[in-house]
């Protein structure tokens, strides 16, 4: 979603936004391929691409997401749950609500209506299904304020720690905090540096900045399809070069878009970025409602072309949704009302877009 600046706030950084368009991309992706090939039983080449990917999809999502969290740090409490928590509360309870709704009937069958508002309950302390990254969201930059006067070289290593430890306990929280926060925590302290490599990469011609990331693409493969990518430090180190390689890939994908005659349709990766948790939050309505119609009508299209379809679907179709109900009631979908708010009411306060 855009975000309306400030007059004092400082301009869009635009290959982030890039890097962000590629990142909801991978995601989707994800989800697509395992819905498809579990209605279909069969393997799509997507499923190639999801799990080279695997190693830095998620990680370089938070590394993103990081980046400008520092100069909130010093925010007073107050406005800064407002803005990290209660602003991320909105748009999980809303589409929590959603997803129940969307999916009730076949809870009721499987777990009778009692069990399926216990299971409801239960997902604002547990987060359901895909909504856990901007639940976890919400929890990494309350966990970075707590921690902003601990020396980093004390908490990098920590998290870093418990990335390569194996915690499984059950309790999704628990075990993304303890696997992805090294990511956030890294684009928050980090961020300075980040911002310098995409300035050294923005120097590489098109050709060897291309070339720059078909080896990472050939190394990452070798490593995932070798069984060797989850191995302790492995993993870590395989996130975090996938996490610059996608920024990289933003700054790219910037420069062609602005430079190659012919490329201005890379600007949607941008669009994208702008917009990725309104992606996020409601992809899964179009993805599932699409791919139950598409299995049983035309299965003959096969999961690849299934795939595809419901893929630009599941992207576009939020987008589009949006639209249609910006300047109505359903607006509060994708925006969080003033009133929802823990800050004092002040004059004229605008609705706060979803990032």
């Amino acid at each position: 979603m855009t975000t309306t600046l400030a007059p004092h706030a400082k301009p869009r950084i635009e290959w982030v936004d890039f890097a962000k368009g590629i990142s909801i991309i991978m995601v989707v992706m994800l989800h697509v391929s395992l819905g498809v090939q579990k209605a279909l039983a069969d393997c799509t080449w997507f499923a190639y691409i999801v799990e080279w990917a695997r190693p830095f999809r998620i990680p370089a999502f938070f590394l993103l997401s990081g980046l400008f969290l520092s100069r909130r740090l010093n925010w007073p409490w107050r406005d800064f749950i407002d803005r990290r928590v209660v602003h991320f509360a909105w748009f999980y309870i809303v589409w929590l609500t959603i997803s129940f709704a969307f999916k009730g009937a076949a809870f009721a069958r499987e777990y009778g209506v009692e069990g399926t508002l216990k299971l409801y309950a239960l997902s604002f302390i547990d987060p359901f299904g895909t909504l856990w990254f901007i639940y976890l969201l919400a929890i990494f930059a309350v966990a970075t304020k707590l921690l902003k006067d601990v020396p980093a070289w004390i908490v990098w290593p920590a998290a870093a720690l418990l990335e390569a430890l194996p915690i499984h306990t059950g309790w999704m929280v628990i075990d993304e905090f303890a696997s992805r926060f090294v990511y956030f925590y890294t684009g928050v302290i980090a961020a300075q540096q980040v911002f310098r490599f995409a300035e050294m990469v923005k120097r590489f011609t098109l050709p060897a900045l291309f070339a720059s990331l078909l080896l990472f693409a050939v190394i990452d493969a070798g490593l995932v399809f070798n069984d060797m990518a989850t191995l302790p430090g492995i993993s870590l180190a395989l996130g975090l070069a996938g996490s610059l390689a996608v920024a990289a890939a933003g700054v790219w994908l910037h420069r062609a878009a602005t430079t190659l005659p012919g490329a201005g349709w890379l600007d949607a990766f941008r669009y994208l970025g702008q917009h990725t948790l309104t992606i996020y939050v409601s992809y899964f309505l179009f993805m599932a409602s699409l791919r139950t119609v598409l299995v049983k009508l035309a299965p003959g299209l096969g999961p690849d072309v299934i795939s595809v379809i419901v893929l630009v679907a599941a992207i576009t179709g939020p987008l589009v949704l949006q639209a249609l109900l910006k300047g109505t009631v359903l607006r509060y979908l994708f925006e969080r009302p003033a009133w929802f708010s823990i800050l004092p009411r002040r004059p004229r306060r605008h609705m706060q877009p979803a990032e």
